[in-house]
């Protein structure tokens, strides 16, 4: 990196908690009322999508992308939603991903800055429930952006909030799609999960328990 980083940028779903599996279920039952075929191996194309395209992609997915008008897919889009917050209210503060907690406590040693960059629209509720509000000095959501992931444009409003350049930002993610618009916002990307279809991110970590901030900027 050219300049002192200022500030690290976390994507929520699979990096701070993991909502993935509640997704999964919502989403499943959407797609089995519409009589579409929905297994994990499709749901893991979804990973950092937002909700439209991720009901564009599973429509299509069932040759039914022009079964619906822009009106009935929007309210499709609500009814998977209205499920998926049913799911969440199970969410607690356990639910913090291993290692998060001391990770974003050396951050605030150093006195660096911490936003969340999520494709969700109920990010909000989400770090509410995980007791974590008061960790981030923002949250950028899918409510406050016109294109979503693997557009950098969450990560580069994330630093405009932060009044931090996006080069002096570090992003984490686990989806293919976040760490790409991380590289595309001119970021330093750490991915969280396998090396092989993470292998455009600048430093890969297995599980958030192996996050190091010393490693991490040694590495910028």
């Amino acid at each position: 990196m050219n300049k002192p980083v200022q500030a690290i940028i976390f994507d929520l779903d699979g990096v701070i908690t993991d909502t993935a599996e509640y997704h999964f279920e919502a989403w499943k039952v959407l797609a089995e009322e519409l009589n579409i075929p929905f297994s994990r191996a499709f749901n893991e194309e979804l990973k950092g999508v937002s909700r439209t395209d991720s009901l564009e992609k599973i429509l299509a997915h069932g040759g039914r992308e022009q079964d619906f008008t822009e009106e009935e897919k929007e309210a499709l889009a609500d009814k998977k939603n209205e499920y998926y917050l049913t799911l969440i209210q199970r969410i607690n503060p356990a639910d913090v991903l291993p290692g998060i907690l001391a990770f974003i406590a050396e951050i605030k040693e150093r006195g660096l800055k911490t936003g969340i960059a999520s494709a969700s629209k109920n990010a909000f509720t989400v770090v509410e429930s995980l007791g974590l509000m008061g960790q981030f000095d923002i949250i950028v959501d899918s409510k406050t952006i016109k294109q979503g992931k693997p557009h950098p444009e969450i990560f580069m409003t994330a630093a405009s909030l932060l009044k931090v350049e996006a080069d002096a930002c570090i992003g984490v993610e686990d989806a293919v799609a976040g760490v790409t618009a991380i590289k595309g916002a001119g970021m330093f990307a750490v991915a969280i999960g396998p090396k092989e279809s993470l292998r455009h991110a600048d430093l890969v970590y297995g599980s958030t328990a192996e996050l190091s901030l010393e490693q991490i900027l040694g590495c910028c």
